[in-house]
């Protein structure tokens, strides 16, 4: 087994987990669940006046790097792997107060980010309401004569952010007029004809199409000449 101390740089301070049950050497301590070798005797912390330490373990990479560079003592927690051959990382021992330091940052940077996130999401739903605005608008110009809440709820459906929807194409973040007809009849595909319950019965989605193809004109070409309900 190599030694742990090899696999990092010279001059830091290692700490292992045994795999094994052992015994200080000093004071005869045990079984240890940190240890430090001392000319291949194991000490406890407390021999290796280390045991003022905490153990911060790994995962968070922000918080250990801080707690590190506060720390005027720090020492790198490692345990074999038999698997690996190799000695891997587990955490560090790095003083209380620096820990308490480090933590306090992250905890401010972290807030910070949290404010800044909720910044941006207010940013995009004004955004989002603009553009269902401008999108309902286009709506009601082409077809005068569609109810006014329901080109709401046509602009609503098609323009949700990530949805992939036609309102969030490229053609449909430019309002073009190909994107907004497209956005209608979809939506009244679906929700002023049998065409759901055609494909929920099987019936092949050309053929649904090819089947409801007139009920859909019919609406569009009422909502095109303005004899739809009011628009409000």
């Amino acid at each position: 087994m190599a030694s742990p101390a090899t696999s990092h740089s010279p001059g830091r301070l290692v700490v292992v987990q045994p795999l094994k049950r052992k015994r200080c050497a000093g004071c005869r301590r045990g079984p240890l669940s940190l240890l430090v070798l001392e000319e291949s005797a194991p000490r406890c912390l407390d021999c290796a006046d280390l045991g003022h330490l905490v153990f911060l373990p790994r995962g968070d990479t922000a918080l250990s790097r801080r707690a590190r560079k506060e720390s005027s003592l720090s020492a790198v927690v490692v345990r074999y792997n038999r698997r690996r051959s190799r000695y891997e990382r587990q955490g560090l021992l790095v003083e209380p107060a620096a820990l308490d330091r480090a933590e306090a940052r992250c905890l401010a940077d972290a807030e910070a980010r949290r404010r800044r996130r909720a910044r941006d999401a207010r940013g995009r739903a004004v955004k989002d309401q603009r553009f269902a605005a401008a999108f309902t608008a286009e709506i009601l110009r082409l077809f005068p004569g569609c109810p006014g809440e329901r080109a709401r709820a046509i602009a609503a459906h098609a323009s949700v952010r990530g949805s992939g929807r036609v309102g969030r194409s490229a053609a449909g973040r430019v309002l073009s007029e190909g994107a907004v007809i497209s956005a209608v009849v979809a939506a009244v595909r679906h929700g002023d004809t049998p065409y759901d319950q055609l494909l929920m019965s099987g019936v092949a989605r050309y053929e649904a199409r090819r089947r409801i193809g007139p009920s859909v004109e019919n609406v569009l070409r009422a909502w095109r000449e303005g004899a739809g309900e009011d628009t409000g």
